[in-house]
């Protein structure tokens, strides 16, 4: 597994506004639509993209059949598909968004060859994790759930 800065995390999810998630699910127990739904009350811009769910609405945004179909610049592409969709994925996102800051692979996606391609044309590429995860743990909010606090203790 990458290692990846906390000081690289932090910038980079600070860094962007409108996120592009690709394999988005419309039911709320299914993680991706979760993590969607988390960032877009975090203040993000989700952009759910799916071609199953073309049309509908999701966290204020019209579902998107595919990358190639948003209006408008993307800053980070978020997968929720297999690893084996990922080269493609990358492809459609590097050729529609010339400015892409970022391509997130969700905790179990992986693919050398296209993080590569990605980093090559000057993208940050962030694999096997998950934004949501990332964004609670740096900026504090699992403090509240008895997480992170720095200390160690078997008192209450």
């Amino acid at each position: 597994m990458t290692e990846y800065t906390n000081e690289f995390l932090k910038s980079l999810l600070s860094s962007v506004k409108r996120v592009a998630i690709v394999g988005v699910s419309s039911n709320p127990v299914r993680p991706s639509y979760f993590v969607a739904r988390y960032l877009s009350l975090k203040g993000f811009t989700v952009i759910p993209v799916n071609p199953g769910l073309a049309g509908q609405t999701l966290f204020g945004q019209e579902v998107k059949a595919s990358l190639s179909d948003i209006e408008g610049p993307i800053d980070m592409i978020d997968i929720f598909r297999r690893s084996d969709a990922v080269p493609a994925i990358v492809d459609e996102a590097l050729g529609a968004f010339p400015d892409l800051k970022a391509i997130w692979m969700q905790i179990g996606v992986m693919h050398a060859d296209a993080a590569q391609k990605a980093e090559a044309r000057g993208v940050d590429v962030v694999q096997d994790r998950c934004p949501k995860i990332e964004y609670q743990r740096l900026f504090g909010e699992l403090r509240f759930g008895g997480f992170n606090t720095g200390i160690i203790s078997s008192k209450l």
